[in-house]
């Protein structure tokens, strides 16, 4: 099975570790970058690439914990897979409650491994594919003009053409007019399908305003 595209960021103190991991990683076709503290993969990291976070817990200066609650504020944050020598049940409860996609234990089984890291990637290439739809379906909804937009609101909230040309004072023609432009924009075809992008609307709305309102409160503090 060919290595699913995307960078494994091994963040790890022992270079042993790091370069074992390297070997056996690059020997299945995967790209692999070396880290040898958690500062020194936060200055080189950018986040334009797929892929995910091999993290060490506990490391000199900030510890893997402390750096996966750090990237857990960016939502271009890269999955994390933690391995390490000295975990504990408390331990992996937190960090797969924050979203780590395993908890390995040293000596780290290989198909473990590979099963983890295959598996973090994926999720990365999901979310990287769903934040593309999320910006075509914005761009799509900016392009309306205001008439379009109303309309729009009100299909989806189930009026009917009649009931729509009431509130805007126009007549069923002009309303279906504006709803043919409005799917010919959005390219769909069905009410169905127009219902399910204003969901996705409304979920990324809220997502993003809700992470304002976090980033605000933490300025605050």
């Amino acid at each position: 099975m060919a290595a699913p595209s995307g960078v494994i960021h091994v963040v790890d103190d022992d270079s042993s570790v790091r370069d074992a991991l390297h070997r056996l990683l690059s020997a299945l076709g995967f790209e692999v970058r070396l880290y040898a503290s958690a500062g020194d993969y936060l200055l080189a990291w950018s986040g334009d690439s797929p892929g995910c976070l091999l993290l060490d817990v506990r490391m000199p200066g900030p510890s893997g914990l402390d750096l996966q609650l750090a990237l857990m504020r960016r939502p271009d944050a890269l999955p994390v897979v933690f391995i390490t020598g000295f975990g504990n049940i408390p331990m992996s409860v937190l960090a797969i409650r924050r979203g780590a996609v395993d908890f390995l234990t040293k000596p780290i089984d290989r198909d473990a491994l590979i099963s983890a890291v295959t598996t973090a990637i994926e999720r990365d290439a999901n979310r990287r594919e769903s934040e593309l739809m999320k910006q075509h379906i914005r761009r799509n909804f900016s392009s309306l003009t205001p008439r379009e937009r109303s309309v729009f609101e009100q299909v989806v909230a189930g009026r009917l053409n009649k009931q729509i040309a009431a509130s805007l004072s126009t007549c069923e023609r002009t309303v279906k007019a504006h709803r043919a432009h409005v799917m010919e924009k959005f390219n769909v075809h069905s009410v169905a399908q127009l219902v399910h992008l204003a969901v996705q609307l409304e979920l990324d709305t809220a997502s993003r305003s809700e992470s304002s309102a976090v980033g605000e409160e933490k300025t605050a503090a």
